[in-house]
């Protein structure tokens, strides 16, 4: 029995289109709800967050909305190099325009590893709009434990089954996501990025998720993510990807932090 709406849509980027998908459950209360928007990690697509998206709005009774940045899975390719600035200028240019299209006021940032910092980049940058944060093994500033995570990947896609496999979501598009995550990251123009600017104007409360095991980052991420702003989940034996290693526990602590934080009957907002 189907137990939500899905629905697939293209968002005009300009000249350019972004492939969104949408689960609206089957709840009566749902439309007053705030939705939850999801954003990718750097190798991600909608179709690689799996079935996560269904049970979070199923479980929760929240619309979630998903979508392929630019440059990724069933989105245009993009039209040239990351630039830099892309954590902040997703949340700022991207995430307005998303929202536009589906109607959207008030709504959840929920985002995994670089997608969850893009995540607190939309909290800080819309704190009129952001009602809750939640943060999956997402990283704050650089260091060696995410740049060596980094290269051992580096090494590993040189094997042509790992690069097939990534191509199966990405197509054509593969060469330049990877070039886009192992390019920028290792670059030393990017080595002082951090998020403590945005972290300080953070205003809604946190749920920052990290697996114990993360290969990409240390357990002072979600520690700085949620100090004074929330609360941290540390997931034992769990590495980078808690909602495919652990989706019934993480589903579950998102729903507590949530019915803690937004009461049932909820109205959505027509406007930010």
């Amino acid at each position: 029995m189907t137990t939500v709406d899905q629905q697939d849509a293209l968002l005009r980027l300009g000249e350019n289109h972004l492939f969104t998908r949408s689960w609206m459950p089957f709840a009566a209360d749902a439309s007053r709800r705030t939705p939850i928007l999801l954003l990718h990690d750097s190798l991600g697509s909608v179709e690689l967050w799996r079935s996560f998206p269904e049970k979070l709005a199923v479980t929760t009774g929240r619309r979630v909305v998903a979508y392929d940045r630019l440059g990724f899975g069933r989105s245009d390719p993009h039209p040239g190099a990351l630039g830099l600035d892309f954590i902040a200028d997703e949340a700022q240019s991207v995430v307005p325009q998303l929202c536009e299209q589906f109607g959207i006021g008030d709504f959840i940032a929920c985002g995994h590893s670089v997608g969850g910092c893009m995540a607190i980049e939309t909290a800080a940058h819309w704190p009129g709009r952001c009602r809750a944060l939640v943060t999956i093994a997402a990283q704050t500033f650089i260091e060696e434990r995410t740049l060596a995570g980094i290269r051992v990947a580096q090494h590993d896609f040189q094997d042509p089954d790992n690069l097939a496999r990534l191509a199966r979501y990405h197509g054509d598009k593969t060469p330049w996501v990877l070039d886009a995550w192992i390019g920028t990251w290792l670059s030393p123009a990017f080595a002082d990025w951090t998020l403590d600017g945005p972290l300080a104007g953070v205003r809604c409360p946190v749920l920052a998720v990290h697996g114990e095991r993360d290969e990409y980052g240390s357990l002072r991420h979600p520690w700085r993510i949620a100090e004074g702003r929330g609360e941290t989940l540390i997931l034992p034996g769990i590495g980078h990807v808690p909602h495919r290693e652990a989706e019934g526990t993480l589903v579950a602590a998102i729903v507590e932090f949530l019915s803690l934080l937004l009461p049932s009957g909820e109205k959505v907002p027509a406007g930010g």
